[in-house]
């Protein structure tokens, strides 16, 4: 047998493969995974069919399709009262994940720290430790998962390379608010620590707050990578599909990366993504949509044992089930898809030493039927 040596020792098949696969095996409705099971919009199936039709079939430009580039850089001037140049600061990327990939790959070096706040997404600390870095983790805790900065300034160092900030949060639905960017601000001013700012979620906010993007502050925005997800904002997740935005010369580091990772992507999916944005409505309307379906699960969720945690963004809600029992969060997990039929995550898999706070995450990117169903069946437990 040939002896090979592996780069994550510790790191096996993620929790969303393994809740997805037991749910598919137990026939559970899967609330686990953060996917819709609703169809998205026609028009935008036939903008992609109608592309493929018109030739739009061979390698788009590295960098991506120019409409959509220049689309994406309209927006996010707009809405957030920057700069982007659609030419040397917009990257189309093969989803949100190889964007948090290409970021780090073409920073992270040997011995370069970076600070994570967990629960964290499962991608970001498993990066790190391939390219030699080191993860500092900061570690959030249940209700409210507030960050604080006087604790996370005790993490810096003098090799502290990267912070990775995720606003809305998944797992948790925390949002970033005015105090934590003046602290943010206030941390790395004078520094050449750089930010990876994980913004998938942008659009998913509720209440009536406001996203705070790294894009609308110009101390922030000159060292930060924004990382953002049509899956998330077309319900298309399958498509793999997303952005990144960064100063230029971040992004040409950027881009030498990721001209020899992807080269580039899908070039029908650019160019219908193109013409179905040039409605803002799409992004615009976003909020009320998922609000109107948080509000329905968490009316639903509150007449089971569940204890509901905030939810100010994204498209999942977390439970706490302390109050009733002390099982470990995976094991109750894996007991709701056998003996239930629900699949859930358990947030534990979010941080990197399992710190179980007996909490659950629920995915409602669902159709209406699916939740009722869902929470009939936690009716049961």
């Amino acid at each position: 047998m040939i002896s090979t040596y592996s780069k994550l020792p510790g790191t096996s098949t993620t929790i969303f493969t393994v809740m997805s696969q037991l749910a598919a095996e137990h026939k559970a409705i899967n609330l686990s995974q953060g996917f819709p099971d609703y169809d998205l919009d026609p028009k935008l199936v036939d903008l992609v069919a109608d592309a493929m039709k018109a030739g739009h079939n061979q390698y788009a430009p590295m960098a991506g399709v120019p409409a959509l580039r220049e689309l994406i850089a309209d927006k996010v001037n707009h809405l957030h009262g920057s700069n982007y140049n659609p030419d040397t600061e917009v990257t189309i990327t093969a989803g949100g994940t190889q964007a948090i990939f290409t970021a780090l790959s073409a920073y992270i070096t040997a011995g370069d720290e970076v600070i994570i706040f967990e629960p964290a997404y499962d991608s970001y600390a498993p990066t790190i430790k391939m390219l030699g870095g080191l993860v500092k983790p900061y570690e959030l805790a249940p209700p409210d998962y507030e960050i604080d900065w006087e604790m996370v300034k005790k993490l810096f160092t003098a090799n502290t390379k990267m912070i990775i900030l995720n606003s809305p949060h998944n797992p948790t639905g925390a949002v970033l608010n005015d105090k934590d960017i003046e602290a943010l601000i206030k941390l790395t001013r004078d520094t050449d620590i750089l930010i990876l700012s994980d913004e998938v979620y942008e659009h998913l906010i509720y209440d009536g707050q406001q996203h705070k993007s790294m894009a609308m502050y110009p101390e922030l925005r000159e060292r930060a990578f924004i990382v953002a997800s049509f899956g998330k904002l077309l319900h298309a997740t399958g498509w793999k599909t997303g952005y990144c935005l960064a100063p230029e010369n971040l992004m040409k580091e950027f881009r030498k990366v990721h001209q020899f990772n992807v080269f580039s992507v899908n070039t029908p999916m650019q160019v219908g993504i193109a013409r179905y944005l040039q409605d803002p409505a799409v992004y615009m309307d976003l909020a009320g949509f998922f609000q109107q379906k948080r509000d329905l699960f968490r009316s639903l969720i509150s007449q089971t044992k569940f204890k509901l945690l905030p939810c100010n963004g994204s498209y999942f809600q977390c439970v706490t089930y302390s109050h009733f029992s002390d099982e470990a969060d995976t094991v109750i997990a894996k007991r709701l898809i056998t003996d239930y039929g629900v699949a859930s995550i358990p947030v534990s898999a979010f941080y990197i030493r399992n710190t179980d706070h007996q909490v659950l995450r629920f995915c409602f990117a669902k159709k209406q039927d699916t939740l009722e169903k869902a929470v009939e069946r936690l009716m049961k437990l």
